[in-house]
């Protein structure tokens, strides 16, 4: 078991993290411009960026923001499965059984329309029509870079998904459920677990770093702000545009 503190990255790794998108495709660029910024005033050989789901749904643009992850070198940019994708991911492979009128109230609408379907046809609700003109729109490129999310990734004593985990069940035993859409059973734990985990899924009005947990979730398509952690060794900062912020347990 690790605590913040304690927990340490490989040796030469420096991490990104970026959290929840939901759209927000301007935002994103932005982030990803700090972190090139970042990299070209402090050097290192050996780098990754994670994005800790959610790609889609609420904000303006869920397909640009789609295109922009698909297209990056997949070696150093590696991109989570959020509840919200999961939504997606579903009713294109079951559109009868997918929680339809969910996705919908929770921003999905937003995501559609942003895919080219018309919003009349989003209105009537018809599954079937939807799922049609939804295939019809969306690039197999996409398609194939939907499917292949994964729900977690790890690295040395850090641990990344997009909800978080159940506390006392071993990391390699966690559940796509549990990674995708726990929340206060995760959120109170307090005790430390087997890798501090970086998360987000449920906004705060800043990062969160708590003693076994990072939240980085500050509420983009929602009013909130698109945040960035950059962690190297056992140190954990918030990224603003001029580099690493200082942040502090609570």
């Amino acid at each position: 078991m690790v605590s913040f503190g304690t927990a340490r990255l490989p040796a030469g790794l420096r991490l990104y993290a970026i959290g929840d998108i939901h759209g927000e495709l301007a935002m994103l660029e932005d982030r990803h411009a700090a972190i090139e910024a970042d990299l070209l005033r402090r050097p290192v050989a050996d780098w990754r960026v994670v994005h800790l789901g959610d790609l889609i749904d609420r904000g303006p643009d869920s397909l640009g923001v789609m295109q922009f992850l698909a297209a990056l070198d997949p070696s150093r940019h590696l991109t989570l499965c959020g509840n919200h994708d999961g939504y997606l991911r579903f009713f294109l492979d079951n559109p009868e059984g997918a929680p339809f009128e969910q996705w919908q109230r929770n921003g999905g609408d937003a995501a559609l329309i942003s895919f080219g379907l018309d919003r009349s046809l989003i209105l009537r609700g018809e599954r079937r029509d939807i799922h049609a003109a939804l295939e019809a729109a969306l690039p197999p490129t996409l398609r194939a870079f939907l499917d292949g999310l994964p729900n977690k990734l790890r690295f040395g004593d850090f641990g990344f998904t997009h909800a978080g985990i159940r506390p006392d069940v071993p990391w390699e035993r966690q559940t796509q459920d549990d990674l995708h859409w726990i929340r206060w059973d995760f959120l109170n734990h307090e005790a430390p677990h087997e890798v501090v985990v970086v998360h987000g899924h449920t906004p705060a009005p800043q990062i969160e770093l708590k003693t076994n947990r990072v939240n980085v979730d500050t509420g983009a398509g929602k009013g909130g702000a698109l945040s960035c952690i950059v962690i190297e060794g056992t140190e954990v900062a918030a990224l603003g545009d001029d580099g690493p912020v200082a942040l502090s347990t609570g």
